[in-house]
């Protein structure tokens, strides 16, 4: 009998547990929730222009999301080396020149480095440009055979030939679908991607990357309210951004930080710290990103902070399963990138991310861009799939899955050619 009492606890735990992790995809049981107002301070001052937003609202959320959700950087770090490790006059067969350009950073005995692949079109003046973070290395998003393979650690991924944590060649040009480089080239517009595993690793673990070149003392991990990894790797993006502002080549006044997924998360951090960037693409980016953590829909933030710890702040923990305590939302992160442009877009098959949540957080951002004369989101129901909505905040939902596509491609080169100046 003891032991049948135990069998039915036993499998009543693999339900429960089982059932925390089924994740809501009905909207009838989204619940109800009152979504914080923007344009009303903490204390409840109505805002009601842009010089009032800056001088207090803008303030107080970008230091609660700061202090509760991605963390602080707990100190300056400073280039110490620009070393060009490879350059091109005669790049995608001819139409481009590539760059390929190591940052170096020294702190308390430690170095790190990590590598910018740039590929701008041939002219004689400055240019635009796109910076975003890659997932498996720069050599993925190109089949050119002089992109450097990064020896960073990297997550195992066997179909793309990564075992044993390492980038190998049989993974060059596996992503050229997600970066459209020379439709990018064709544009105008030049390219910079990061493997962001060398600014900080991906992984639970605070030991290498970035994080402790700014340890205090014997400090080995980030202390509550200090970064998490998306925090690191949005600071790796304003590094980025200072050695652009170097370049003769680039027009750093209209640099437009790209991410997808959780990268999509890190675009928008970066965006929201660091006003240098003049435009914002967040591609799917779920939970954590453009869409509204109230909803519980698809992914939640118990979920991302069980399954993925590092990413965020251990302050952020205090919300898990507990959204209805947030004083804020991501509508207000995305309100943070105001006035200037920012793109939030999803995909119909991706429901993990919450296309409606993402769509909302746009909208709702939208009051804050008005402050400016700036035109958002007018319509309150989602767009049509693949009829995007192009203004100064944009959205749109394309068909299929969670990835970046020609599609989306498209529509970024088209929205930041006209709002992006």
């Amino acid at each position: 009998m003891k032991k049948f009492i135990l069998c039915l606890l036993f499998f009543a735990f693999l339900f429960n547990v089982s059932a925390q992790f089924d994740a809501n995809y009905d909207e009838s049981k989204v619940p109800e929730f009152k979504l914080p107002d923007p344009l009303k301070t903490f204390n409840g001052q109505k805002i009601r222009n842009s010089k009032k937003w800056e001088s207090k609202r803008r303030p107080e959320l970008l230091n609660f999301f700061t202090e509760n959700m991605f963390g602080e950087v707990p100190g300056e770090l400073e280039i110490a080396s620009v070393d060009i490790l490879e350059e091109s006059n005669n790049a995608l067969n001819g139409k481009a020149v590539r760059k390929q350009v190591d940052l170096v950073f020294k702190n308390r005995g430690k170095t790190l480095d990590f590598t910018i692949l740039i590929y701008l079109p041939k002219t004689e003046e400055r240019v635009p440009l796109f910076v975003g973070y890659n997932f498996y290395g720069n050599h993925t998003i190109t089949e050119d055979v002089e992109v450097i393979i990064s020896e960073a650690w990297a997550n195992n991924n066997p179909s793309f030939g990564i075992i044993n944590n390492q980038l190998t060649e049989q993974s060059r040009g596996v992503r050229t679908n997600r970066w459209c480089v020379d439709k990018i080239i064709e544009a105008g517009f030049g390219l910079a991607v990061i493997y962001y595993g060398e600014v900080d690793p991906d992984k639970d673990d605070f030991s290498d990357g970035i994080h402790p070149l700014l340890y205090i003392d014997d400090q080995q991990q980030p202390a509550a309210n200090e970064w998490g990894a998306i925090a690191a790797w949005s600071w790796g993006l304003s590094r980025a951004m200072d050695y652009f502002e170097q370049d003769e080549a680039i027009d750093e006044s209209r640099v437009v930080v790209f991410g997808h997924s959780r990268l999509g998360k890190t675009a928008l951090w970066a965006g929201a710290t660091d006003e240098r960037f003049a435009g914002v693409i967040s591609n799917e980016s779920g939970c954590g990103g453009a869409a509204l953590s109230k909803r519980r829909f698809g992914e939640t933030l118990w979920r991302i902070n069980n399954r993925f710890p590092h990413w965020f702040c251990k302050n952020f923990r205090n919300y898990s399963k507990n959204e209805e305590a947030l004083p804020v939302d991501q509508h207000e992160l995305i309100a943070l990138i105001a006035p200037r442009p920012v793109y939030i877009a999803s995909a119909e098959e991706d429901r993990w991310s919450d296309p409606k949540g993402e769509f909302l957080g746009a909208l709702y951002a939208t009051p804050v861009y008005e402050l400016y004369g700036k035109k958002g989101i007018e319509q309150t129901e989602m767009p049509a799939v693949n009829q995007p909505i192009q203004n100064t905040v944009a959205y749109h939902i394309r068909t299929g899955e969670h990835d970046v596509t020609e599609y989306d491609w498209e529509q970024y080169l088209k929205w930041a050619s006209e709002f992006v100046k």
